[in-house]
């Protein structure tokens, strides 16, 4: 994908003769975050970490409103977990965050390299959450990205079409149990339509998924084909309201994974009190079973946002999520704090021992139980 991105470039510098450009602009920024969090039940009860975010940026203005612009980060971490005077474990990482081209005009955009794809209209639960793993309590909504080309055409009316071509991503994504065989490429696309006072739009996107490297409770294909398909519809009424789902079907015989059905329906308000109280409630439905919509094994969870800004520099959250099958609740609270460069977060969070929320980061295990996190972020 790398070449794709090299490709490109060179590509656009052949076409265009020399005074086609306008001046060009290269900018540098970055995010530094470092963290501390103490959950007494973890068998390393202390954890301290940081990252370091550097993006670089550059434009190349041409004729007409058309540009090219590229871009570049990286994602620096490191972590420790340790229990005073007793053990010790932590964690390194370099890897590219984002590295794209892009072409671009007035209507319509290519993109190709390791970029961001996310869509939908639910806010916190997202049945279409299928190309990334935003954490909707993660302040700095962090996730990694996929290697692809995305296409978008925008007519005049908002109306507007999305193609997709991925290659190179063999790990799970969003909501998938399986990797991807990575000797085949996955393709996709998506129309989105206005209506009325909001939006309704159709997805769809085709993989070759591979369960070698799973457990032994699922039969072992290199080679399944998956189509998925996803809709959803997001209004402006007296409250905002939005529905959204997701099917995923697969060609192979795999029990309870053969069939993935998942629904959402929610809705959002702003209370006109104080600065503005915001409250958000999503219903979440999956089920995974060998035959579709058949919804015999299902999980059902409930979640709850709050949010009200404390003056202009403080704001504070809460999430709570509900899980009626096992009877369990997760509860999240943050108090943010903004200074001239620096964002303080204070976190809380009390939740089950077994930690079963679908879908999340990969740090889930660190936040079963009940703790409390400390960060500190730098824009610069």
């Amino acid at each position: 994908m790398q070449r794709v991105i090299h490709i490109i470039f060179v590509y656009f510098i052949l076409t265009f003769p020399a005074n086609s450009f306008a001046q060009d602009s290269l900018s540098f920024k970055g995010q530094i975050s470092t963290w501390m969090l103490y959950n007494g039940g973890n068998d390393l009860p202390v954890y301290m970490g940081g990252r370091y975010i550097p993006q670089m940026n550059y434009t190349l203005p041409l004729k007409n409103d058309h540009k090219i612009d590229f871009e570049a980060s990286v994602n620096i971490n490191g972590s420790a977990g340790f229990n005073p005077f007793d053990s010790l474990r932590s964690t390194g990482q370099l890897k590219p965050y984002r590295l794209w081209a892009r072409y671009s005009t007035r209507q319509f955009e290519i993109r190709a390299g390791l970029q961001k794809i996310n869509f939908g209209s639910a806010s916190l639960l997202r049945p279409l959450m299928w190309f990334d793993q935003v954490d909707p309590r993660d302040p700095l909504h962090l996730t990694d990205g996929v290697w692809g080309v995305l296409g978008r055409y925008y007519f005049l009316n908002n109306a507007n079409i999305w193609l997709w071509g991925l290659y190179g991503n063999k790990d799970p994504k969003g909501w998938e149990f399986a990797g991807t065989n990575s000797h085949y490429p996955e393709v996709g696309g998506r129309i989105q339509l206005p209506v009325h006072t909001g939006e309704v739009a159709l997805s769809y996107h085709y993989r070759i998924a591979d369960t070698r490297n799973l457990g032994e409770l699922v039969p072992k294909f290199s080679e399944i084909q998956e189509n998925r398909i996803g809709f959803d519809i997001k209004l402006d009424l007296v409250v905002g309201f939005w529905l959204e789902g997701s099917w995923t079907t697969k060609n192979k015989e795999l029990g309870m994974f053969t069939n993935q059905e998942i629904l959402n329906a929610g809705i959002d308000y702003t209370f006109g009190i104080g600065n503005g109280f915001n409250v958000v409630y999503e219903q979440l439905l999956t089920a995974n079973d060998e035959k579709a919509f058949n919804f015999q094994n299902t999980t059902l969870f409930s979640l709850l946002s709050l949010s009200y800004p404390i003056g202009l520099f403080d704001n504070i959250s809460g999430i709570v999520y509900y899980d009626w099958k096992n009877r369990n609740a997760y509860n999240f609270l943050n108090w943010q704090k903004q200074f001239n460069h620096i964002t303080l977060y204070l976190m809380g969070y009390w939740n089950p021992e077994k930690y079963n929320i679908p879908a999340q980061g990969s740090d889930q295990t660190l936040f079963a139980g009940k703790g409390i996190q400390i960060m500190l972020v730098l824009n610069h």
